[in-house]
């Protein structure tokens, strides 16, 4: 997802790729070693890093416990429908591959409006013969053009219950554009037994200096503060009226993580919430 206008996703891909400007997905590609970024992504990405050296550990442990939502929705809570906004670049065990791995029927929307991900998607996402996957060209802001999509309506039943993932890009929404009525919105739509998977960026454990640059850097919009961190309260405020299985709103690197390696990288290290939730 970017941070430009929910309506800029007008005119062709090829028009709205800015290779001077930093964009998430092209940065979080740059910390998980991929190849599909440029110079004003490394340079974004380097400028984070140097405020917040363990960002490279939080990207992969926020990959991770994308997986392992992904793992527990399918096998543990029989989920056959995922709607993924704020996809990012295609890399390794995507959101359809973890779930196809398991229910080979599974069916995926993905949603991201940087037309370098729109890109990808269509050239890598590509579905098991008895699931389907299918991409939107749209912004988080933007949940109406979501759910009226032809493409997520020839893809997803909306009677039947659907994980709605949104890993790491609530904290790309200023409180201006009211992050909870969007979430709020994309969950009245769904029916009862569906899931809300997210995680999000947090400065509770970062160094009080380290905090305070962030949280300035995000007021000033600049292309290196378009993190909007927030507490674990404030995350938790997403979750309203859903049932949060276990263990609750926690760090994206201790979220049933117990056959990953070890030991677990710190809060610290991570600084990253995440949580999974029932729609009753």
């Amino acid at each position: 997802m970017t941070t430009e206008a929910p309506g800029s996703t007008v005119g062709s891909p090829s028009d709205r790729i800015d290779t001077t400007v930093a964009h998430p997905a092209r940065r979080y590609n740059y910390w998980l070693g991929g190849k599909d970024n440029f110079q004003a992504d490394r340079e974004s990405g380097d400028t984070m890093a140097a405020a917040f050296p363990t960002i490279r550990t939080a990207a992969l442990e926020n990959r991770r416990f994308l997986q392992r939502a992904v793992g527990f929705l399918t096998r543990e809570a029989g989920i056959r429908q995922f709607l993924d906004i704020g996809t990012g670049i295609p890399t390794a065990d995507n959101t359809h591959e973890v779930a196809q791995a398991i229910a080979p029927e599974s069916r995926v929307v993905y949603v991201d409006n940087d037309p370098i991900v729109l890109a990808h998607a269509r050239a890598l996402l590509s579905s098991s013969p008895q699931g389907a996957t299918a991409y939107i060209d749209a912004d988080l802001r933007d949940p109406e053009r979501i759910l009226a999509h032809p493409e997520l309506r020839r893809t997803i039943d909306l009677s039947r219950p659907v994980a709605l993932m949104l890993v790491a890009v609530l904290h790309f929404v200023p409180d201006g554009d009211d992050p909870y009525a969007l979430v709020r919105h994309l969950l009245d739509a769904l029916p009862a037994g569906s899931w809300l998977a997210a995680s999000h960026a947090t400065h509770e454990h970062l160094p009080p200096a380290v905090a305070e640059q962030a949280r300035a850097a995000a007021k000033g919009g600049g292309p290196h503060g378009l993190i909007n961190l927030r507490t674990r309260d404030e995350f938790s405020r997403f979750f309203v009226d859903l049932d949060v299985v276990e263990p609750g709103i926690t760090s994206v690197a201790e979220w049933r993580a117990e056959n990953e390696p070890q030991p677990r990288p710190s809060v610290v290290e991570v600084s990253m919430y995440g949580g999974v939730a029932r729609l009753p």
